[in-house]
This record gives structure tokens, sequence and C-alpha cells, in this order.
């Protein structure tokens, strides 16, 4: 990993899209929350992404310059087309939009479907902590993870997001149902790593913690065995059903790429109803920092804390990114 400066990073990225035909406003848009995922160490769906998003541009599946429109709406609730248009840019906008409807019903809901892969889907999930809202949302994939007791893959490792406001920074859980994401399998391949525990198969149909093994059989393990599993095909069919969109089995059908996803992005209006969640999220978080420690050394944090340690070093000491990946970000 090389370490460069935010404005260069940012320079080059939007330079690239504009080759590519994206117009200036989404460029920008795009290439400032791919940095941000990577500033904040994830690094899998920050700029190392940025190839892929380049070569789906290429082959027609993200259309840069297409904008979501709505198709219907009921109350809270309103379902958008993402008419293939840039992945992090459409699921920006469905949360600015959910965080609207909240404002005006307490709680609101977008289902968008025909979009793109939106990166780091804790994105999104910050985006309404930010707004004092609870935000909840997720993703469908491409058929990426066996269900359980299955050897092909049928199903998809489908990320779910939630995160909660608190002053001292949100608390936010972003996983996908696969032990480990395969963008994390990718990282840890490219850093020379074994994963820390196991998170697949190999070719022999053994358990493994070698990520370049698994992403050889493309079977990876659900977070918690079957209930993942179970957790998965559930989040499909409601973001399918919501947004009358694809489903995990129709996005394998299009391509063995992965495009013309359904999303599901959840903003609840707490700032402006609950008056006591301060206080709640407060209580939980300091009686967990005070459990008795298995190493007196390890610090125990809440989920998402350590985001903003990693978020003041690197924007210190420059952005992290994959020498060889770099150098082909520079060569597109």
């Amino acid at each position: 990993m090389i370490r460069i400066a935010y404005d260069e990073l940012f320079s080059v990225l939007k330079s690239k899209l504009e080759k590519y035909g994206t117009n200036q406003e989404i460029a920008e848009e795009c290439s400032r929350l791919l940095l941000e995922n990577s500033i904040d160490g994830i690094y899998s769906h920050g700029v190392h992404r940025f190839p892929r998003i380049i070569s789906y541009i290429q082959k027609g599946y993200i259309k840069p310059n297409n904008k979501p429109e709505k198709i219907g709406s009921f109350g809270a609730f309103e379902r958008w087309d993402g008419n293939f248009g840039m992945g992090n840019t459409n699921a920006k906008m469905c949360m600015n939009r959910s965080i609207e409807l909240a404002r005006k019903y307490g709680i609101g809901c977008i289902a968008i479907r025909n979009t793109n892969h939106w990166m780091r889907g804790g994105t999104y999930g910050l985006q309404a902590a930010d707004n004092g809202c609870i935000g909840i949302c997720w993703s469908n994939t491409q058929p990426n993870m066996p269900a359980w007791g299955a050897e092909d893959r049928r199903i998809g490792n489908n990320p779910l997001i939630m995160c909660v406001p608190y002053k001292k920074g949100h608390v936010m859980m972003d996983g996908a149902m696969s032990q480990f994401s395969y963008g994390a399998i990718e990282s840890a391949r490219l850093a020379g790593k074994k994963l820390p525990v196991p998170g697949g198969f190999d070719s022999e149909g053994n358990i493994t913690c070698d990520p370049a093994e698994i992403e050889k059989t493309w079977r990876v393990l659900p977070i918690g065995f079957w209930k993942g599993s179970s957790i998965s095909i559930l989040l499909d069919m409601i973001a399918a059903t919501l947004s009358d969109g694809n489903t995990v089995t129709d996005v394998g059908k299009l391509s063995t790429d992965e495009y013309g996803l359904s999303q599901v992005f959840i903003a609840i209006d707490i700032e402006n109803t609950f008056t006591n969640s301060e206080r709640v999220v407060e209580t939980i978080v300091e009686d967990i920092k005070a459990s008795k420690r298995i190493k007196e050394d390890e610090e125990i944090y809440y989920p998402n804390e350590m985001t903003y340690e990693t978020r003041a070093y690197n924007l210190k000491h420059g952005i992290p990114v994959n020498e060889e990946i770099w150098k082909t970000v520079l060569s597109l």
C-alpha cells in the first residue's frame, strides 16, 4: 500500500470518469463517495473498486449519466427506477429522499430497482445518522453464496446496514451475509494475509482461511451458517418485492457480472420524534465498554467506533491505495 493525498486521488478519479463519458456533477459525487470509503479504511469498496466501475461503464452495465426516477408512491413509501445509473450516487439520492419522507411522516422508505453496486453500504447509514435519523438499508447481489447445505451458488451475500446516531460517533453495523464480503476477501489476498477466521471453502471442499482459495470456488460461508443463509433469502425477497425489481436469481441470469440490483433505504427520524434516544445509546455504549476484557490491553469497541480513528489517521497521513491497483487506475 502507498499513501496518496486526497486532492490527487480526487483529481485522477474525476478525470478518468469524465474521460469515459460521465458528466462533471456525477463524476465529482462518485469520486467523493469512493474516497470517503477509503478514508474510513474500507479500501475494498473505495479506490480499489474503481477499475471495475470503469469496466462496467465500458460494458454498458453502468449508464453513468442516468438518474433515478420515481415510478410510484404510497404515503411514506416510494418506488424508484435507477435506470442503471451510477450505484453510489443513486444510493445517496435514495437515502436523501428517505430522510425527506421521514421529516414529514416520521419514517421514510425508498425501494429502487435497476441500480448498480453502491460500493460501501455503510455510507448511507451514516448519511441518515448525520441527519438525525436511524438508517437501515440493504441490497441484493448476484448469486455468489450457497444456501446452507448447498454446494452451488443461488443466494446473495446481500449486505445489511443499521446505523443509529450518536454524538461521539455513530453506531453502525455494515455487514454482508457472508462471513467476509468478496471485497474484504480480495483485500486480504492483495495484502498477502490469511483471513482471521474461516471464510469459505477451498477447491477440495474444506473450510479455509485462504482468500485466494475462496475466490477460486466462490463458496463463501454465510454468517451464523443457516441463520445468515435465511436472512439473505428474506432480504432478497423483500427488496425485489418492494422495488418490483430483479431477484438474486434474475441478476444471475443477466450476466456473470453484477448489475441491475434491487435495494431498500429506510430512515426513521428520531431527532425530532424520540427525545430520549441519545440517553439510550449512551447507556448501552457505556455498559458495553465496561465489559470485563479477555485481554486487559485490548479495548472493547462499539460497532463502527474504530472507523473514526482510521479516518483521522488517513486524513493526516494520506489515503492507502494498493500500488498495483493505482498503476491500473493511472493507465485506464
